[in-house]
């Protein structure tokens, strides 16, 4: 297990704490939605940490051709219809280019600031010209409002309970998911960012944010400097 996090509940568990079987059960929301709106029709997509396909499936039914990648050979069993790649995203490089790379899961906010200089590197190093990459925030008030909690329409129950300082910028945060037949839970070390420190470490690897695409900005279209 990856240091400071950890999993609990039914099933297999990653190094970075997320359970199989929960993310196999949780529902799509509107990000595909967002990224087709985003992005060309049919656009070649890299989707790093793609985990069981929650995405990858939308979005291949929505024309695009899907290469998944995820440390996680458990999660990418669960893939289908996309090609598969298993590994460290950080140290990715597949000597090809994307119209789209794509960063969700709030995997920007990697508590490692040398891990997300990694991912960032590995966005910029698989886009084609004329490309883009788009990624997923955290809500501004992600780590304060807490602890909280959502109830899904699928029956289920989301709660954030507490998000801790353990030093250098970085907090522990401690998440439930409440089915009614199980309980997961999860521990992960993430880094705040705001809008300011999120746009430096994009300009750190050479990208810049092209558009904010939702009204709460946790989902940005960024491109190469180069290309503004």
């Amino acid at each position: 297990m990856r240091e400071g996090h950890e999993g609990t509940g039914p099933g297999a568990i990653t190094p970075d704490g997320c359970a199989v079987e929960l993310y196999a059960r949780l529902p799509v929301g509107d990000e595909p939605d967002i990224i087709a709106a985003a992005v060309p029709a049919g656009a070649r997509i890299l989707e790093l940490g793609s985990g069981v396909g929650r995405m990858t499936h939308a979005l291949l039914e929505r024309g695009f051709e899907v290469t998944a990648v995820d440390e996680s050979a458990r999660m990418l069993e669960r893939v289908r219809g996309a090609r598969t790649i298993c590994g460290p995203i950080e140290k990715l490089d597949l000597g090809e280019t994307f119209d789209v790379v794509l960063l969700a899961s709030f995997l920007v906010h990697a508590g490692d600031v040398e891990v997300r200089r990694g991912l960032l590197r590995t966005c910029a190093r698989h886009l084609a010209k004329g490309g883009c990459v788009l990624i997923q925030r955290e809500g501004e008030d992600y780590h304060t409002d807490v602890p909280r909690e959502r109830v899904d329409p699928a029956g289920f129950t989301v709660r954030i309970v507490s998000a801790e300082p353990v030093g250098d910028g970085v907090d522990s945060v401690h998440a439930e998911y409440v089915f009614p037949d199980a309980t997961w839970t999860q521990t992960f070390r993430a880094r705040p960012l705001t809008r300011e420190q999120f746009e430096e470490a994009l300009a750190e690897t050479g990208l810049t944010v092209d558009r904010y695409l939702t009204e709460d900005r946790m989902w940005v279209r960024a491109v190469p400097m180069s290309d503004t």
